[in-house]
């Protein structure tokens, strides 16, 4: 087969390649096409690293490429994420809170437990009332025991964790257990065929890589895919107005600090602050829109928040690092023999850690349809364009949703976010009619929903969204009572085991990582 695909190359390291070439590797081991994949990667060019939490998909993708979660652990500063604690976000004032946690709602597939939640006065919070991951998180334990085995658990959980070492640890697995071949080198040319396809890399080293596919990771700068002009940025400044941020790694200053399993997610004046849990370290960010704050004013912001959460710590010792984006995504993801993947492909914010689950997602598509020759390669990226189109479409809704329920007026922020002009049409038609009926599969009907109608669930009410017509608050009341309350029960009785049996999230990572310490 003269155009079969027999070298994938991939451009670029970080977080993206290296899950992309380790799930390509892993998927066609044992094939008997097995193509060979080659990762290049520039020696000069830092991780950005802006986002360090991860979904629970991210388990199945490490247990895919075979890397057991002790390594993680030990060598990423890796702790366990159940979900994401927002404050100050339906309105200011730190006791403006709720969770948006992994677990579904219990028995989620027949059972829409927010019917029957809306028909009570709402003093239980929403999260509360559906699953008992809520009062794990609010305990401050750890999804699982430490004898449970290697990515099983009580309740769902993904990872914090350091993004650079993280990518250094998929260095080393997929060079050392998956055969992936790695070129230290910066691209210089780029050969095309008459076609349009790329033919070859060039390297600063004189080295050049012919191949039949080639994955753009080389972030923001897309020196690949931004070669294409129906590969243009789409942008949504429009919609979600953040567009830089400014990150520090602050140490911690007491031993005994408890290490929260989420996701730290506080509203300001001009954006949000992010908080993550290391096991020496936190990871802290403030995003913003330039439009409406300055860069002095965003790091004094981030400075108050530290100031105010972690009094002990030394401000004038932090390295703080700004890391400015456009937020938006491709036109066309794969054009011709390149596709790409990361932030090549494009970049919103960090809120709710969509940027990992992305590559994980485009990594994934690939693996599993990898084509054959040049001809199945025209379908597969048709059908690519079309999913990853639609993906990131949801992720801007989803995300606008955050946004647009608060009944945040102290600035003017808070008040153009709060517009319904900026809305995508899908989301303001669901908005309409969510007051009359409660989200539920319809609302998320494909099989591969990054977001569940459930996540749209935990932040419609627990941003305080409740329906327009009296109706819909009451309409299962009726229903289905006697399930709803072994179901209720159930939950109530799960949370008082686990609140029994579980470990804090800190005592977890001590017995299967135990820490080095605190600065």
């Amino acid at each position: 087969m003269q155009d079969a695909v027999r070298r994938i190359v991939v451009v670029g390291g970080g977080t993206a390649g290296w899950i992309t070439a380790s799930l390509i590797a892993a998927e066609h081991v044992e094939s008997a096409r097995r193509p060979e994949v080659v990762l290049v990667e520039s020696p000069d060019i830092p991780i950005i690293g802006v986002g360090e939490g991860t979904w629970p998909s991210m388990r199945m993708t490490l247990q895919k490429i075979g890397l057991p979660e002790a390594e993680l652990l030990r060598q990423c500063e890796a702790s366990f994420k159940q979900g994401t604690r927002f404050t100050a976000w339906a309105r200011q004032g730190d006791d403006s809170r709720y969770v948006h946690p992994f677990s579904l709602p219990a028995e989620y597939a027949t059972l829409n437990l927010a019917e029957h939640w809306l028909a009570t006065d709402g003093t239980v919070p929403f999260a509360d009332y559906v699953t008992p991951q809520a009062a794990v998180i609010e305990a401050g334990l750890a999804p699982k025991q430490p004898a449970t085995p290697e990515y099983a658990f009580n309740v769902n959980y993904g990872y914090h964790f350091d993004a650079g070492r993280f990518a250094q640890l998929l260095h080393r697995h997929a060079v050392g257990r998956l055969g992936v071949r790695y070129v230290s080198g910066n691209l210089r040319q780029v050969e095309s065929r008459p076609d349009g396809d790329i033919a070859a890399i060039v390297l600063d080293t004189g080295e050049r890589l012919a191949g039949e596919l080639f994955v753009d990771c080389t972030g923001q700068r897309a020196l690949l895919i931004g070669r294409h002009p129906e590969a243009d940025l789409v942008s949504v400044k429009d919609i979600l107005f953040n567009d830089a941020a400014i990150a520090v790694q602050v140490p911690y200053t007491d031993p005994g600090q408890p290490l929260p399993s989420v996701t730290c997610a506080t509203a300001v004046a001009a954006g949000w602050i992010w908080d993550i849990g290391l096991q020496t370290r936190r990871g802290v960010g403030h995003v913003y829109s330039s439009a409406h704050s300055s860069d002095e004013a965003a790091a004094a912001a981030l400075r108050d928040y530290i100031a105010r959460v972690s009094p002990r710590t030394d401000l004038e010792r932090l390295s703080f690092r700004r890391i400015p984006f456009e937020p938006g995504y491709r036109r066309r993801f794969w054009v011709g023999n390149c596709v790409a993947v990361g932030l090549s492909g494009g970049f919103i914010e960090p809120l709710e850690a969509s940027a990992l689950a992305l590559i994980e997602q485009a990594a994934t598509l690939i693996s599993r349809q990898l084509p054959v020759n040049r001809a199945t390669m025209t379908v597969v990226a048709k059908r690519f364009n079309e999913k990853m189109a639609y993906h990131w479409e949801r992720v801007v809704e989803f995300l606008k949703l955050h946004y647009v329920l608060s009944q945040r007026d102290d600035s003017e922020y808070w008040r153009a976010c709060r517009d319904p002009a900026s809305c995508p049409a899908s989301l303001r038609d669901k908005l309409l009619l969510w007051q009359q009926q409660a989200p539920w599969h319809d609302d998320a009907p494909r099989v591969d929903e990054l977001f569940p109608s459930a996540s749209y669930q935990y932040v419609l009410y627990g941003m305080g969204f409740r329906p327009a017509f009296p109706a819909a608050r009451g309409a299962a009341a009726g229903r289905d009572r006697e399930r709803v309350a072994r179901a209720l029960e159930a939950n109530a009785e799960k949370a008082r085991q686990m609140r029994k049996l579980l470990p804090t999230n800190r005592e977890l990572l001590e017995s299967l990582a135990p820490m080095r310490g605190v600065a």
